[in-house]
C-alpha cells in the first residue's frame, strides 16, 4: 500500500514570498509559531471547514487554526452550537478543545502579508488541500469560508469555479457526491460591517450539521 500524500509540511518553502515573510515574522516575534499551520481536528472527519490562511496574531501566533483571533471566536461558538466541538471557545492550544467528527484547515497554510495570498501561492499550496480531500481522508461535507477558500476547494477537486458559484449558504453536490457549502468568512471586517451576522453564521453551520447527519 502506498503512503498517503502529505497534507502539511512544517518546513515548507514552496512560496518564496511567504517563506521570507515568515522568516521576518519570527525575527520580530520569536515566541510566535511563525511557520505553516497544520490542520486541526479529526484526521478522518466527515466535516471539513476550510478557511483562508493563518492570521498574524491568531494561528500564526498559536499554531492552531482560528485560535487566538477574532474570527475564531465566532467559528468555535458556531461549531459548539452545532455539536462539532466539546466547548464554545478556542483561545489557546492547551485549552482542551476537541473537535467532533470535524477538522479545520486553510486554503493557504502560511501567513500572507496583509492577509492576501497571491493566485500563484494559492495554487502552490493547493497540493496540500488536494491531498487532504483525497479518498484516504475523505471529508464528505465541506464548509468553505469565503470565496478564496471556496475556489481553492474546487481547484483541489479539479473543478471549474464557474460550475459552482460562491454565495453565502450556497450548497452544491459535487460530482463525487460530496457536499460543498459556502459562507462569508467570519472575519472581523465581515461581522463589523454586518455582511455576516452571528445568526447568519449559526444558520449556515446548522446547514452543515444537517448535511453531515444525512450521511448516517
Amino acid at each position: 500500500m502506498s503512503e498517503p500524500k502529505p497534507i502539511f509540511d512544517l518546513n515548507c518553502r514552496l512560496c518564496p514570498r511567504l517563506a521570507g515573510f515568515l522568516d521576518e515574522v519570527r525575527t520580530r516575534h520569536p515566541h510566535y509559531h511563525g511557520r505553516p499551520v497544520a490542520p486541526f481536528g479529526d484526521a478522518h472527519a466527515d466535516f471539513l471547514v476550510v478557511g483562508l490562511a493563518p492570521g498574524m496574531h491568531g494561528a500564526n501566533r498559536t499554531g492552531r487554526p482560528f485560535t487566538g483571533d477574532y474570527a475564531g471566536v465566532l467559528l468555535y461558538e458556531a461549531l459548539y452550537r452545532a455539536g462539532f466541538s466539546n466547548q464554545p471557545k478556542g483561545e489557546d492550544p492547551s485549552d482542551g478543545l476537541q473537535l467532533l467528527n470535524c477538522r479545520i484547515s486553510n486554503a493557504v497554510k502560511c501567513l500572507p502579508p496583509e492577509n492576501k495570498p497571491t493566485p500563484a501561492e494559492i495554487r502552490l499550496c493547493n497540493t496540500y488541500l488536494a491531498n487532504e480531500l483525497a479518498a484516504d481522508r475523505a471529508p464528505r461535507v465541506i464548509l468553505a469560508l469565503g470565496k478564496i477558500a471556496h475556489d481553492a476547494v474546487l481547484l483541489a477537486f479539479g473543478l471549474k469555479a464557474s460550475r459552482f458559484p460562491f454565495g453565502h449558504a450556497n450548497q452544491a453536490e459535487l460530482p463525487d457526491g460530496r457536499i460543498l457549502i459556502s459562507s462569508y468568512h467570519c472575519s472581523r471586517y465581515n461581522t463589523q460591517t454586518k455582511r455576516l451576522t452571528p445568526e447568519m453564521f449559526y444558520a449556515v453551520m446548522h446547514q452543515a450539521r444537517i448535511a453531515v447527519d444525512a450521511l448516517i
